[in-house]
């Protein structure tokens, strides 16, 4: 990593942030951490559509050096679903948290944990899903237990894509429902879980438990694991944009690709 991770104050959102230096060297040995990874926009560079990412080489040598050399504590913690993060990801299959929160695996063989997560109600989903008929390049992706509408190919339409989303919140009050902004998509899911309720979760469980956390995420949805970190004694770094809380920032996902490779390189 160059010198993402010493930063000056700088002004964002009309408030001052500091960003301290974080070299390497005061992480703990691997043996003691837990690495936690976003993918979009993290690991992997985004792309016109969620179906066009793709793996670049030597990363999948880096996860799988991490993975052995945290005893089987390093996971995946994405939006996407797990059964999606293994065809990204395949033959390899890793631990990971799934749909922001919904989906948990201990082991990259592993079953799915059990959760409360409930799946998006069909009706309103339908509802939801038409929305993506307002304009050509919408590309629409059900995730099962939320729904995600993007708007990479069709820029123009971010302003109503929001508006017919908030018609249908209006109309549907009582609808336990959480919309999630993110690069470029406007995600709706089932409240009651987020990235942070399944991290929480994840930290419960062997390898996990015990072990001192380093998270690195992107979007909004990664704030909520952010803001446990203090409280996990862990370190949270962004990629791309500086937000609260972190002790560090990555420009571009190529940079978090080499900073992992240098952590495993440490040993």
């Amino acid at each position: 990593m160059k010198q993402d991770l010493a930063h000056q104050p700088r002004q964002d959102n009309a408030a001052t942030l500091r960003f301290d230096p974080v070299p390497l060297e005061i992480l703990p040995p691997l043996a003691d951490c837990a690495i936690l990874l976003d993918i979009d926009g993290t690991l992997l560079d985004l792309a016109p559509t969620p179906r066009e990412v793709w793996v670049p080489p030597g990363l999948e040598a880096t996860l799988t050096g991490l993975h052995a050399r945290t005893g089987g504590a390093m996971a995946l913690v994405s939006g996407r679903s797990l059964n999606d993060i293994d065809l990204i990801f395949a033959p390899v299959r890793f631990p990971g948290v799934g749909g922001h929160g919904a989906e948990m695996r201990l082991t990259g063989d592993g079953e799915l944990m059990p959760t409360q997560a409930p799946p998006l109600d069909k009706d309103l989903k339908g509802r939801l899903a038409a929305i993506a008929k307002l304009s050509p390049g919408i590309l629409l992706e059900d995730k099962g237990y939320s729904l995600a509408l993007h708007y990479r190919l069709a820029p123009h339409a971010e302003k109503a894509i929001y508006e017919a989303v908030a018609l249908i919140r209006a109309e549907l009050p009582s609808a336990p429902i959480e919309v999630l902004p993110g690069k470029s998509v406007c995600e709706i899911k089932h409240a009651g879980f987020t990235k942070a309720t399944g991290v929480l979760d994840l930290m419960q469980h062997a390898p996990f438990q015990g072990r001192r956390p380093v998270f690195i995420g992107d979007d909004v949805t990664d704030e909520t694991v952010f803001a446990i970190m203090p409280d996990l004694q862990g370190f949270a770094f962004s990629v791309g944009r500086h937000s609260r809380g972190v002790a560090g920032h990555f420009e571009q996902p190529r940079d978090v690709r080499a900073w992992l490779a240098s952590l495993l390189q440490r040993g």
